[in-house]
């Protein structure tokens, strides 16, 4: 299975292994799921784990090295601008990047992603950390 992590899932499963993040990071570092993702979202867990817990970039590293990974290309301008109109410019970014991916799952933390035609429109199955939680299990 193939998952898109928005940078805030994947930030919150490195910083704590209890909850549906941390199982979600677990089962990455298994091998039991793909981790797709952007350079924006991988970026962002850097300068994020940088500033609140530096002590976890070696394990952020390891990961990287060991899971099985999907960096995708960074979105289109135009693309991100078709998005902007539902979201900030950050989260166009990631929803643009997710698209093109083609994911099974874009899973994410940001209750802006969850607007219906977002969903409609962007052609992804966008769900929570515990939601794809009850799907591995």
């Amino acid at each position: 299975m193939r998952i898109f992590l928005d940078s805030n899932v994947l930030f919150s499963g490195l910083y704590s292994g209890a909850g549906a993040p941390g199982l979600i990071v677990d089962r990455i570092a298994a091998g039991d799921l793909t981790l797709v993702v952007s350079r924006e979202v991988l970026d962002e867990v850097v300068r994020v784990l940088r500033e609140k817990l530096p002590d976890s970039i070696g394990l952020f590293r390891t990961l990287l090295m060991s899971a099985r990974i999907e960096i995708v290309a960074s979105p289109k301008d135009d693309d991100v601008t078709r998005w902007s109109e539902f979201l900030d410019i950050g989260d166009a970014a990631v929803l643009a990047s997710a698209i093109a991916a083609k994911p099974d799952y874009l899973v994410t933390g940001d209750r802006h992603f969850f607007s219906p035609q977002i969903a409609m429109r962007s052609g992804l199955r966008i769900v929570t950390p515990a939601q794809l939680s009850r799907i591995i299990a």
